[in-house]
C-alpha cells in the first residue's frame, strides 16, 4: 500500500504535483498552507480531505507517512528535520542557508531507513537519464566541457514574498541554479572544485499595492564557471529578463562526440558524423510541459515503484528513486551557491570545501515554528 502524503505549500508546484501523486495511487492526505484560506481553497481544488495552517497538524497526522516540502526556503530545514525526526519519509526543496542543510544532512544520517531525497526532478527527465547512460558508454569520448543556458521571465512573485529576497533563498542562482549544479554533478559524476561566478538584479524594485514600491535583492542573472573534479570546465548562464523566453538546454562535450538536451529532447553528435536525434518528446498528453514538469511525472512514478517494492529491499540506495539527490547532494549544492556569491563579491575563483556542521540530531525536532 502507497503511503498518504502531506503536502506543505500552495505554489504551482504543489498544483501539478498533486494531481500526479493522485494518479499514481499515492492518497495525499493533508495540505499545509501560509493562511487557512489558502490551505482551505488548496484542498477544495484538489479534492484534499485535510487543510491547516499549523505544520504541526500535517506532521502529526495519522494518515501522513510521506511529507513532501515546497515552502519558502527558510521554513525547509524546521519542517524536514522534524519529520524525520517523528519518523515520515520526507522529498524537499533546497534549504535557504548552509547551516540549514547541515542540520538537514544530520538528521537524514540519524534515520537512515527513512527516505530523505531533494525533490530535483530533472534527474529523473528521460533525456538526462539517457545522456547519463550514454555518457557513461563512452558516447562522448573523454568528458571534456559542460554547457548550460536556462532563459526565461520574471521569477519574481506579483507581491512581495521570499522571491524577492536573496537572504531568504530568492533568486534564479539558488531557486533555478541549485538544480544545474546538482544536474551537472549528477550527469558527469564529479563535483565542483573551484568556481567563478557573477550576478546581477536587473529588476530592483517592485510593487505599486499597498506596501508601496519595495527593493529587490534576489539575482535575475547568473553566470558562472565550475572547474570540476578530473579538469572538466562548466560553464552556466541563467537570465530571467526575457518575457516569454523559454529555454533550457545542457550540452555536454567530450573528446569524440557530444551530447545536448533541448527541453526535454536529447540530441547527440559523434566525431565526422551528422547530428542525430536521440530522444524526441511524444505527441501525448502534456507533450508540451517543461522540463522541470515532465521530470517530476517520471520521479512520481518512480517514487511510486521505490514503496511497492520496499519489503524486498532494506536500503533506499537499492530503490528506483536511488537516483534522486540525497540531503548530501543538497548541502554540496549549497556549499557551492554560497561559493559562487562569495566568487560575486570579490571577483574572485572561490574553493568548493563541503564540510558538515556536526548537531545534535535531537536538536530542534520538536520545536518548529507554526
Amino acid at each position: 500500500m502507497l503511503p498518504g502524503v502531506g503536502v506543505f505549500g500552495t505554489g504551482r508546484t504543489v498544483r501539478v504535483l498533486v494531481p500526479l501523486l493522485q494518479a499514481e495511487g499515492f492518497p495525499v492526505q493533508a495540505v499545509w498552507g501560509r493562511t487557512q484560506e489558502e490551505a482551505e481553497s488548496l484542498a477544495h481544488e484538489l479534492d484534499i480531505p485535510f487543510s491547516t495552517s499549523q505544520s504541526d497538524d500535517v506532521l502529526l497526522h495519522p494518515d501522513v507517512h510521506l511529507v513532501c516540502i515546497h515552502t519558502p526556503p527558510p521554513h525547509t530545514r524546521q519542517i524536514a528535520v522534524k519529520a524525520l525526526g517523528i519518523g515520515k519519509n520526507v522529498i524537499s526543496e533546497q534549504a535557504a542557508t548552509w547551516t540549514d542543510a547541515c542540520k538537514m544532512v544530520t538528521a537524514a544520517r540519524y534515520y537512515p531507513q527513512l527516505m530523505s531525497i531533494m525533490g530535483n526532478a530533472l534527474r529523473f527527465l528521460p533525456a538526462f537519464v539517457l545522456m547519463k547512460r550514454l555518457l557513461g558508454e563512452g558516447y562522448c569520448g573523454t568528458l571534456q566541457v559542460c554547457e548550460a543556458r536556462v532563459y526565461g521571465g520574471s521569477l519574481l512573485s506579483q507581491s512581495y514574498g521570499w522571491a524577492w529576497e536573496e537572504l531568504m533563498g530568492g533568486g534564479g542562482l539558488h531557486t533555478v541554479g541549485s538544480c544545474i549544479i546538482d544536474l551537472v554533478s549528477h550527469l558527469t559524476g564529479v563535483r565542483a572544485v573551484r568556481v567563478h561566478g557573477m550576478l546581477r538584479t536587473f529588476v530592483r524594485q517592485g510593487g505599486t499595492g499597498g506596501g508601496g514600491i519595495r527593493s529587490v535583492t534576489a539575482d535575475d542573472y547568473a553566470c558562472f564557471q565550475l572547474l570540476m573534479g578530473g579538469g572538466v570546465v562548466c560553464s552556466v548562464t541563467l537570465n530571467f529578463n526575457l518575457p516569454g523566453a523559454n529555454l533550457h538546454e545542457v550540452m555536454l562535450v567530450g573528446s569524440s562526440g557530444r551530447l545536448i538536451a533541448r527541453g526535454t529532447e536529447l540530441y547527440g553528435q559523434r566525431s565526422g558524423m551528422q547530428e542525430e536525434e536521440l530522444l524526441l518528446s511524444d505527441s501525448g498528453a502534456g507533450s508540451e510541459a517543461g522540463p522541470a514538469v515532465r521530470g517530476l511525472v517520471a520521479m512520481v512514478t518512480q517514487l511510486r515503484l521505490s514503496f511497492q517494492a520496499q519489503e524486498d529491499r532494506r536500503s533506499w540506495a537499492r530503490s528506483p528513486v536511488s537516483m534522486a539527490a540525497s540531503f548530501e547532494d543538497g548541502l554540496y549544492v549549497q556549499t557551492v551557491v554560497d561559493a559562487i556569491k562569495r566568487s560575486n563579491r570579490t571577483g574572485e575563483w572561490e574553493s568548493v570545501e563541503v564540510k558538515t556542521q556536526e548537531v545534535d540530531p535531537n536538536h530542534n525536532h520538536h520545536n518548529i515554528a507554526k
